[in-house]
């Protein structure tokens, strides 16, 4: 009995062990059902925050792909800035942009669930961005603010972009040509053509045929410096970065020569800013463009507010007080309409009337706001309305000079004052004569000859900026009595603060090799020429005459411009500031 109890309690306790077995067995599958279902689970949502991740950052790169798409529109047409949707509320100015049509549609200026989206190239479809256009301030600065928005799977970024015409004003120093003036220097046409290109390098009497100019030992040019010629300097300091449309093939990109082609002290650069090679940058042939801004018959959205016109020989005295004094006896019609010109408007508030103009006191007006002031040249036909008939004169001495002799009536040339060769001063001529104190935002531009006539200032060194566009020279004012070293009319140092453009011609010291040793011409700013100006000259018997050089680079210029400065004849936009904001649109299109 005994045995077979304990039988039964061994296949009992058997029968216990198979089952604790299959407990264990179940729940150790239990819980490896568990991890597994957990780490699918996990490899899953890791997948799915992967995936958004990688949106996340996609859609980043497609709002960056919608800048950069704008920017190739506004290279083929420069005038592209004018489209967008007038229904955005990112225009500060709805009114100043509109949706293209027909062939030109995009649609990257979508709005709203059904607005349309633009597609990345090469994404195969999955990255989209549109982008919003403000214009409201490119007449005055020539700056776009462009909002982008990219889209890839169920994420969205935005960023806002900063875009910017590159242009002359993005150099301190630029020059077309690295000559003189042929119109100065009595060089041969011929001459006008790049080193690199084949320039002729002759000496005739001494002198190199076509004047080549060099910076001097004594130049130090404080900012980026560009020439689509080939540079010359003998010891002279650049401190920014220099480019220059001449490849050599070895050595540097400044030539170590002097103007008369002989080898020199090489010029200090920047070890920061190595010289390098950039592309010729095209210069307009003229700054009539700019005369459209003075009409009043054009649409709100092309001129909101036209400038000042005035006509034949025109003083501008800048008054620190944001005023300025004009004196232009020829001026009949401040405004006009039309193309070619029918008609005009005297507007007495804003530009000043045609008598307080023509009198010897002049008109003090407000310096025109974020605008422009254009002297023209007498016109020529009988149906503008600011002609005058070859036998009529606004004053009886609107054709004499302070001492009654050949002048242009408003002071020109001055007592004692050695006219200077050529056909300075014309009595029709639509030239500037500018000295004072800026306050506000102004370009002012002449079609024959722009005279500095004294220190020009700013009030403020941080908000005033002026623009200064000569059609031909642009000369810093020194008269003289004669050639000697005593001769000077003025006394020593110039200060110029501005934004400095000769469209056709040169920008230079009048009476350069007369006069003396005048001190240090300093220029707060930016200058820009087709031919290379001479500022200081030495003279075979050691006398020295004009300027020392100070030129500085005023750095608002890469972000700002004076209002409506004129622009190389290819137009490029660089992006000057980029801020990623809060997303404009979900991926369904609609605003947040």
């Amino acid at each position: 009995m005994r045995k077979l109890r304990t039988l039964r309690l061994g296949r009992s306790l058997a029968r216990d062990d198979t089952g604790i077995a299959m407990v264990l067995v179940i729940g150790v599958g239990s819980v490896l059902a568990i991890l597994i279902v957990t780490a699918v689970a996990f490899s899953v949502n890791g997948l799915k925050v992967s995936r958004a991740s990688s949106d996340w950052n996609a859609a980043l790169a497609a709002s960056y792909a919608g800048v950069e798409e704008y920017q190739s529109r506004l290279a083929d047409d420069p005038a592209y800035f004018r489209y967008g949707n007038p229904a955005s509320t990112f225009n500060a100015t709805p009114t100043k942009v509109k949706l293209p049509i027909g062939t030109e549609v995009n649609p990257a200026f979508g709005l709203g669930a059904t607005g349309t989206w633009a597609t990345v190239d090469g994404s195969s479809g999955e990255a989209t961005f549109r982008y919003e256009v403000d214009n409201s301030s490119y007449s005055t600065d020539g700056k776009i603010r462009l909002r982008s928005t990219g889209r890839v799977g169920n994420e969205t970024r935005s960023i806002v972009a900063d875009l910017k015409q590159q242009g002359f004003i993005d150099f301190l120093y630029f020059t077309d040509y690295e000559i003189q003036d042929p119109d100065q220097s009595g060089s041969p046409l011929s001459c006008v053509t790049y080193a690199w290109a084949g320039r002729s390098t002759s000496i005739v009497n001494g002198k190199p045929l076509c004047s080549d100019i060099a910076f001097g030992a004594a130049d130090s040019i404080d900012g980026p410096v560009h020439s689509n010629d080939a540079i010359r300097a003998c010891q002279s300091v650049f401190k920014k970065q220099v480019t220059t449309a001449y490849q050599p093939t070895s050595g540097s990109f400044i030539l170590n020569k002097n103007s008369g082609g002989s080898s020199c002290t090489a010029a200090t650069t920047s070890p920061q800013y190595p010289p390098k090679f950039s592309p010729v940058v095209g210069m307009p042939s003229t700054n009539s463009q700019i005369r459209k801004e003075v009409r009043s018959d054009l649409a709100a959205a092309d001129v909101p507010f036209p400038g000042c016109l005035y006509t034949g020989p025109t003083s501008i005295k800048l008054n620190s007080n944001g005023t300025m004094t004009v004196r232009s006896p020829w001026t009949k019609k401040t405004r006009v309409a039309g193309d070619p010109v029918t008609s005009g408007s005297d507007n007495n508030a804003a530009c000043g009337s045609s008598a307080d103009l023509k009198s010897t006191a002049g008109a003090t007006i407000t310096v025109p706001k974020d605008n422009v002031v254009f002297v023209q040249n007498v016109p020529a036909s009988p149906s503008d309305p600011n002609y005058w008939a070859a036998t009529d004169q606004p004053n009886s001495g609107s054709c004499k000079g302070v001492d009654g002799g050949v002048g242009n009536g408003i002071g020109y040339p001055r007592t004692q004052e050695l006219a200077p060769l050529g056909t300075p001063y014309g009595c029709r001529n639509g030239d500037v004569f500018l000295s004072g104190t800026l306050k506000g935002n102004l370009t002012i531009n002449s079609e024959n000859y722009f005279y500095i006539v004294g220190d020009v200032l700013y009030s403020d060194k941080e908000k005033d900026m002026l623009g200064i566009i000569g059609q031909n020279a642009v000369f810093v004012w020194n008269p003289v009595k004669d050639a000697t070293s005593s001769g000077a009319l003025l006394g020593n140092n110039r200060e110029i603060n501005g934004a400095i453009l000769s469209v056709a011609h040169t920008f230079q010291v009048q009476n350069n090799d007369k006069g003396g040793d005048q001190g240090t011409l300093t220029v707060n700013g930016a200058i820009a020429q087709k031919f290379r100006g001479i500022v200081r000259v030495t003279l075979g018997t050691g006398q020295v005459n004009g300027y020392l050089k100070a030129y500085n680079y005023d750095p608002r210029l890469k972000y700002l411009a004076p209002p409506k400065f004129l622009s190389p004849v290819t137009t490029t936009y660089g992006v000057n500031i980029w801020v990623e904001v809060s997303p404009v649109f979900k991926a369904t299109g609609v605003p947040f």
